[in-house]
C-alpha cells in the first residue's frame, strides 16, 4: 500500500532528526550534511537504521539541503542528482535490514535564498531547482515526497508545482511557525492550510518551529479551518516538532524535551485528528520509540481522520487572499506633508541633498534653507549615494527637518541591510516623525569607497515596500508581531520613464504600484516624447497610471557633462539637440542648463505632480534658481507643501 492508503487505515509514525544525530556523531555544522550520502554514507545508514528499529514506518532521507543553490555553497551544485539519488538508496537498504513495509520520503527544504518580491530569486529559478531535486528522489524510488521547515508560501507553492510535475508521488507539505503562531513572513496556520491543499498537497501540516504544545495549538487552527470548508476529500495533517528550544551546554546544542514527552503530545496528535506524527530538531530514535509506544497503546485510531476536503480555488481565494495591496495614500491615518500635497494634487518640489562626510550637518542645514526659502516643498535625502561613505541619512533628514523646518523623503536602500536591521531602522525613522520613505535597491559597493563591504539584503525593494504596507502601517513586524500603534509611512519608489524595453519597465512599475508604492521618482527625464511614449504604452496594457509621478530634473552643467551623462549614466538619454544647443553658448551654459531644465518642466506639467532636482557637482544655487523661475513660469509664488 502507498502512504495515502495507509493512512486511510490509521497513524504513521515519521523518523526524526537527522542532523542532530550526525552532529551527535562528530560532523561539524559547517560541513555540507548532504555530501555524506557520497562521502560517507554509512554514518547516514546507520542512523536511518536507528530510526528504523524505534519504530518509524517512514524514514526521510538525508537530502534536506540538497539542492542547487546551497550546495553550491560547498562547490557542489553539478552534483544535486548524486547526492539525491545516493540518499534514496541508503535510505532504501537500511529499512530493508530492518522491515519491508517502511516507506522512504524524499526530504525536500528550502532553497536558502529568498524569493521575489523579498529577496534576488525569480520563482521560475525557484522552480527549476526544486525539479531537478525532486525529479531525482523521484527516479531513485522514494515513496513521497516531504517538504519541510518553509517559511515562505509562495516557496513552497513553487515546490509543489514542481513535485507535481516531476512525479506522481503523494506530497507532504509542511511549514514552520513561530512562538506568535505565524511564519517567519506573517501567514497565519488558516491561510497555510488552506493555501497547501489548493495548491494539491495531500498532507498539510507544520514541522520544526516550537516544541509540541505550540504545534498542537498550530493544528487545531488549521483543523478548524478545514472544517469550516465546503469540502468533500479529505487531506490528512502531520505534526513533526522540535524537542523544544535547544541551548547550548558545554559546547553542546542540547533540546529540552524528553521522549517520554514526545509519545504523551504523539497520542494528543492523534486524538486532534493528525495522522502523521513525527519529531525534527533535536528528537532522537529514543523519541521515536517513545512515539511508537504511545501509538501502539491507543484504541483505533479509526474515525479520527480529519474529515474535510481541499477547498476549492475559488474558496482559496475568498478566504486566504492576502490583503490588498497598494491601499494607496488615502489609507494612511496621519499622511504627512507630502502625503496631503500628492493626495490634493498640489505640485511637489523636492531636491536630492547628499549628506555629509562628516558629524557636522550646519552645511547641510544650511543648503535646506535656502531651498525652502526658494520654494522647495520637501527635501529628498540621499543615503549612501554611489555608494560611498557619508552620515546616515535618517540623522541628516532628521537635523534637517527639527533645525530648517522643512520635511524631508528618506531615502532607504535596501542593500547592506539585513531584514532585522531594515525593520530596527524603519521604527527608529518613525519615531524621529520622518514618515516619507525612498525605497531603492541602493548602489553597489564595489563602484564605492569600500568595494570589498558586504551589500547583501535580505529584502528587495518592492518586497520592503509591500512590508511597510501591509505589515508596518497595520502595527505588525514583518513576521505579524505587534510593533505597537501603526506607522504611517509614505512610500515612493524610482520609475524609469524612458526605458530600452517599454514592456519590461511598465511591468516593472505596475508591480510596484501593486506592492504598496504611494509615489514614483523618476530618472532624469531630457527626453519627454519618449516619456510620453512610455505613459501611452503603459495605459494601453495596464490602464490609466494612478500614481503620482515626481519627475527628475537635472540642470546639465556643459555638453560635455551632457556626453557623460547620455553615455555613461546608464539609462539616461539626452536627445542630439540639447547636446548642441549646449554646444552652440559658449561660455553660458549654466544658463542654458537651467532653461533647458525649465522648458523641460514646462511640457511634463501636465502630466507629472512635482519635479524633483538632482544637482550636478552640489550646485545646489543653480537649484534654487530653477525652483524660483520654474515655479514664476507656473504662476506659483509659494511653496507647494507647508
Amino acid at each position: 500500500m502507498n502512504l495515502l492508503e495507509r493512512l486511510s487505515i490509521g497513524p504513521l509514525l515519521a523518523d526524526g532528526a537527522m542532523g542532530t544525530m550526525l552532529y551527535a556523531r562528530g560532523v561539524d555544522f559547517e560541513e555540507c550534511f548532504d555530501a555524506l550520502n557520497l562521502n560517507n554514507p554509512e554514518v547516514v545508514a546507520d542512523v536511518h537504521r536507528l530510526y528504523a528499529a524505534a519504530g518509524a514506518d517512514i524514514l526521510e532521507t538525508n537530502t534536506f539541503g540538497a539542492n542547487r543553490f546551497k550546495l553550491e555553497h560547498h562547490s557542489l551544485s553539478t552534483s544535486v542528482t548524486d547526492i539525491n539519488a545516493r540518499g534514496v538508496e541508503l535510505a532504501r537498504q537500511a529499512a530493508r535490514d530492518v522491515s519491508t513495509d517502511i516507506l522512504i520520503a524524499g526530504s525536500v527544504g528550502p532553497l536558502g535564498v529568498q524569493l521575489a518580491p523579498l529577496g534576488p530569486v525569480k520563482h521560475g529559478d525557484a522552480y527549476e531547482a526544486f525539479y531537478e531535486q525532486i525529479s531525482a528522489l523521484a527516479d531513485a524510488g522514494a515513496d513521497l515526497i516531504i517538504l519541510e521547515t518553509f517559511s515562505d508560501v509562495n516557496e513552497i507553492e513553487q515546490a509543489i508545482r514542481a513535485t507535481r510535475a516531476a512525479c506522481r508521488l503523494p506530497v507532504v507539505a509542511q511549514m514552520t511557525f513561530t512562538r506568535d503562531n505565524l511564519t517567519a513572513f506573517g501567514s497565519t496556520p488558516e491561510l497555510v492550510v488552506q493555501h497547501l491543499c489548493a495548491l494539491g498537497a495531500d498532507i498539510v501540516g507544520a514541522n520544526c518551529s516550537t516544541g509540541p504544545r505550540r504545534m498542537l495549538d498550530v493544528l487545531g487552527l488549521m483543523q478548524t479551518a478545514l472544517q469550516r470548508s465546503a469540502t468533500s476529500l479529505p487531506p490528512f495533517l502531520s505534526a513533526m516538532p522540535n524537542a523544544g528550544f535547544p541551548e547550548v551546554r558545554a559546547e553542546r546544542l542540547m533540546y529540552p524535551a524528553t521522549p517520554e514527552y514526545f509519545g504523551d503530545y504523539a497520542r494528543r496528535f492523534i486524538e486532534a485528528g493528525v495522522r502523521l506524527v513525527g519529531g525534527c530538531c533535536g528528537t532522537t530514535p529514543a523519541h521515536t520509540q517513545a512515539m511508537r509506544l504511545a501509538i501502539d497503546g491507543m484504541p483505533s485510531a479509526e474515525g479520527t481522520r480529519v474529515r474535510v476536503v481541499r477547498v476549492t480555488e475559488s474558496n482559496h481565494h475568498a478566504q486566504a487572499a492576502p490583503p490588498a495591496l497598494g491601499v494607496g495614500l488615502k489609507a494612511t491615518s496621519e499622511p504627512t506633508q507630502l502625503g496631503q500635497a500628492l493626495l490634493n494634487s498640489r505640485f511637489v518640489v523636492t531636491v536630492e541633498v547628499e549628506p555629509p562626510k562628516s558629524s557636522d550637518t550646519e552645511a547641510v542645514e544650511e543648503t535646506a534653507r535656502m531651498l525652502k526659502e526658494a520654494g522647495a516643498s520637501v527635501l529628498d535625502i540621499a543615503d549612501s549615494p554611489m555608494a560611498r561613505m557619508r552620515m546616515s541619512g535618517l540623522a541628516v533628514a532628521h537635523r534637517v527637518q527639527e533645525r530648517a523646518g522643512i520635511e524631508t523623503v528618506l531615502h532607504f536602500p535596501v542593500r547592506g541591510r539585513n531584514l532585522l536591521r531594515v525593520q530596527g531602522d524603519l521604527l527608529a525613522a518613525h519615531a524621529l516623525n520622518i514618515r516619507n520613505v525612498f525605497v531603492v535597491m541602493g548602489d553597489p559597493t564595489r563602484i564605492g569607497d569600500y568595494p570589498q563591504a558586504n551589500d547583501h539584503h535580505d529584502v528587495v525593494p518592492t518586497g520592503l515596500a509591500q512590508m511597510i504596507k501591509e505589515k508596518f502601517n497595520q502595527g505588525m513586524d514583518s513576521a505579524g508581531s505587534s510593533i505597537g500603534r501603526p506607522c504611517s509611512f509614505i512610500i515612493g519608489m524610482a520609475a524609469n520613464l524612458c526605458p530600452s524595453d517599454l514592456d519590461k519597465e511598465a511591468a516593472l512599475l505596475h508591480k510596484k504600484i501593486q506592492c504598496g508604492a504611494d509615489f514614483a521618482i523618476t530618472q532624469p527625464i531630457f527626453d519627454v516624447n519618449k516619456t510620453r511614449e512610455f505613459l501611452t504604452y503603459y495605459q494601453d496594457k495596464y490602464g490609466k497610471l494612478a500614481l503620482p509621478l515626481v519627475a527628475g530634473i537635472m540642470p546639465l552643467a556643459s555638453a560635455r557633462h551632457a556626453e557623460f551623462m547620455r553615455n555613461e549614466v546608464p539609462g539616461i538619454i539626452i536627445p542630439d539637440g540639447i547636446i548642441e544647443r549646449l554646444q552652440k553658448v559658449g561660455n553660458k551654459t549654466r544658463t542654458e542648463g537651467v532653461l533647458i531644465a525649465r522648458e523641460t518642466i514646462a511640457e511634463l506639467r501636465s502630466f507629472v505632480q512635482g519635479i524633483y532636482l538632482i544637482p550636478a557637482f552640489s550646485r545646489y544655487d543653480i537649484l534654487a534658481r530653477v525652483i524660483r523661475e520654474s515655479l514664476q513660469d507656473m504662476g506659483i509664488n509659494t511653496p507647494a507643501v507647508s
